[in-house]
C-alpha cells in the first residue's frame, strides 16, 4: 500500500514510538523509509554578544546528524534501510519543512509522533504534528507517545 514512508525524528520518546511504527509499516509493505530532522535557526533567540552563534549552530547541526544516525541504526537493526536528511529551518516553520521534504521525496505517508498537548500548553508550544496534518497532501499517521 505505502511504498515511501517519511518519518521526522527529534530524539523524543514520542518520535521513537513513531519510528517503531514506521518500521512495522515498512516491513509489512516492503516500503522505503526516509528519516529527517529539522533543526531551527536560533539567530533571533541568541544575543551574540554573549554566545558564539556559529558554534551553537554547528552544535545543533552535529546533534541532528547524530540523532539521525541513531534512528538509522534502529532501522538497520530491524533489517531495513533508510535514507536520512538533515534540514535547517532558516526561519521556516518546521511543519512546512517536513511537508516540503515529503513532497520532494514523493512520500506516500508521513509517520510523526505527537505529544497530544491540549489547551494552553498546545497554544504556547504549538504543534508540529498538527501543522503537518493541516498542510500535507498525503496521509499522515499520528503516533502518540507512551
Amino acid at each position: 500500500m505505502y511504498q515511501k514512508i517519511l518519518v521526522p525524528v527529534d530524539g523524543s520518546s514520542t518520535s521513537d514510538c513513531a519510528l517503531k511504527e514506521a518500521i512495522k509499516l515498512a516491513r509489512l509493505h516492503h516500503a522505503q523509509l526516509a528519516l529527517i530532522h529539522v533543526y531551527e535557526d536560533i539567530f533571533y533567540w541568541v544575543d551574540d554578544s554573549y554566545i558564539n552563534y556559529a558554534e551553537l549552530q554547528e552544535t545543533m547541526r552535529t546533534s541532528g546528524e547524530r540523532l539521525l544516525e541513531r534512528a538509522r541504526a534502529k532501522v538497520e537493526e530491524a533489517g531495513l534501510t533508510a535514507e536520512i536528511k538533515l534540514l535547517e529551518a532558516k526561519n521556516e516553520r518546521t511543519a512546512n519543512m517536513i511537508v516540503a521534504e515529503a513532497e520532494r521525496w514523493q512520500a506516500e505517508l508521513i509517520v510523526i509522533g505527537t505529544h497530544g498537548r491540549t489547551g494552553f500548553s498546545r497554544l504556547v508550544l504549538g504543534s508540529v504534528a498538527e501543522g503537518v496534518v493541516r498542510t500535507a497532501p498525503m496521509p499522515v499517521l499520528l503516533i502518540r507517545g507512551k
